[in-house]
């Protein structure tokens, strides 16, 4: 059966990307121009970018053009995110450990092993956590302005195991969310396993266009709103009141469940009560510890409305009957003895410090950042494409991830997300001079 002959426009274009005739970043004719040089039809000149673009050979970007992509951009920085090799300095991810943190968890060990459960902790425990210790959670949550009971509270493992169990347990395959344009790229993750839709919300300058919000809700029936109103990743922005209480009307009128993600809230003093304060019987809190002691502690909560809460706890016996025990152990008596506020504050501090880095070391950017954030937001200049920003890096040892983990549209923009927190305080000031330079040449081209 002879090839339709689009396909042989597209095979042709393919080879030569592949072949490095075309190079990367290229501008490709528009879709008229190659309509004409082809002689196709301009449908079709528009099926071929299409096909090309799904290949991940190509990257459409409106109102500048159809640009080659750089190829040769390392795993991790294009739809999904992997970790990165042990030589490079790693501005992808934020996994940082205060030097005292191992101290404390011998410490934890040693108690834990002179106490009286440490049979107990061999056995199965409730699905969603033993009752002190959701007693202790139920305490720290009132701390962070949530006013819950311990029989809404559920101990997960993890944010992101929390973030999963609300869309497991309250959606339905084909079920519509709502989230920022740009947003945490585990609720990516997470609608993609589930089948569920995302459906992006514009951003401004300080929290997501409600009123873009509300048009959606009135065209489309959507079930739930993801959102991160402290100290959202990778944006940095603190919705203020009145935000949060326009997006709870938004929610109330459309009867929209929300999901709170507040894995980064501790590190934004003063800020205003959490959207389950608001709108307790709606909301999903979900947090953890992963942020505030380490990553590798996979103790996360939730606290959700009473009667949501037999079905997320069936999804907590599906996915894995409770969470360790041990760790949870531990987690509760850093709680109750401070350890885990002591390490709040001192998280702040060091964020605050990199970030006062991060501020003289990219200075002229068009950066975002909230100044005690883990993060900065750099949108690039026009001439300058993201995935060859990467490379450039690449070839100094740093790796930086660009727009497209975060992107829920097609439109993704060419900016770069810099995580801070990661990198010996000593290695930073040099990693981000070097980031701002390869912008700055890359601007010059």
């Amino acid at each position: 059966m002879p090839q339709a002959r689009y396909k042989q426009v597209v095979d042709r274009i393919a080879a030569d990307i592949r072949a490095g005739n075309i190079a990367p970043g290229t501008r490709l004719p528009t879709h008229r121009q190659l309509s004409a040089m082809k002689g196709i039809a301009l449908v079709t000149a528009t099926r071929v970018y299409a096909e090309l673009e799904q290949m991940g050979l190509v990257s459409g970007e409106r109102g500048r053009g159809t640009f080659v992509r750089e190829s040769a951009v390392p795993d991790g920085h294009g739809a999904d995110q992997h970790p990165v090799a042990p030589d490079m300095i790693d501005l992808t991810f934020n996994y940082g450990v205060l030097p005292q943190q191992s101290d404390h968890l011998r410490n934890a060990l040693r108690q834990l092993a002179g106490g009286g459960e440490v049979e107990t902790l061999l056995r199965y425990q409730p699905h969603e956590g033993r009752l002190h210790e959701r007693r202790v959670i139920t305490d720290y949550l009132a701390s962070q302005g949530v006013n819950t009971s311990s029989e809404q509270v559920m101990i997960v493992s993890g944010a992101q195991h929390g973030l999963s169990l609300a869309v497991m347990s309250l959606l339905r395959p084909g079920d519509v969310i709502a989230v920022d344009a740009l947003t945490y790229p585990g609720i990516k993750v997470v609608a993609d396993a589930f089948r569920v839709e995302l459906v992006p919300i514009p951003a401004l300058d300080h929290g997501p266009d409600l009123s873009a919000l509300n048009e959606i809700c009135q065209a489309r029936t959507v079930r739930a709103l993801y959102v991160i109103p402290t100290l959202h990743n990778p944006l940095g922005w603190v919705l203020d009141l009145a935000q949060r209480k326009e997006l709870v009307s938004i929610a109330r009128k459309y009867d929209l469940c929300i999901i709170e993600d507040a894995a980064y809230a501790f590190l934004a003093e003063n800020s205003p009560v959490p959207l389950a304060a608001l709108a307790p019987e709606r909301t999903v809190y979900v947090s953890g510890v992963s942020k505030s002691i380490a990553t590798g502690l996979r103790v996360g909560f939730l606290s959700a409305p009473s009667e949501w809460v037999p079905a997320i706890r069936r999804s907590i016996r599906a996915t894995t009957w409770n969470t360790p025990p041990v760790m949870t152990a531990i987690v509760c008596k850093w709680l109750t003895d401070g350890s885990i506020q002591w390490l709040e504050e001192e998280k702040r501090k060091d964020a605050e410090k990199r970030q006062a880095i991060a501020r003289k070391a990219l200075k002229g950017l068009n950066y975002k950042a909230h100044p005690a954030s883990y993060f900065v937001w750099i949108s690039l200049p026009q001439n300058v494409r993201a995935d060859q920003l990467v490379m450039d890096l690449a070839r100094q040892n740093i790796s930086i991830s660009t727009a497209e983990p975060f992107a829920v549209s097609k439109d993704v923009p060419h900016a770069i997300r810099l995580a801070l927190g990661s990198v010996d305080l000593s290695l930073l000031p040099d990693a981000l001079i070097k980031v701002r330079k390869a912008i700055e040449e890359r601007a010059l081209y």
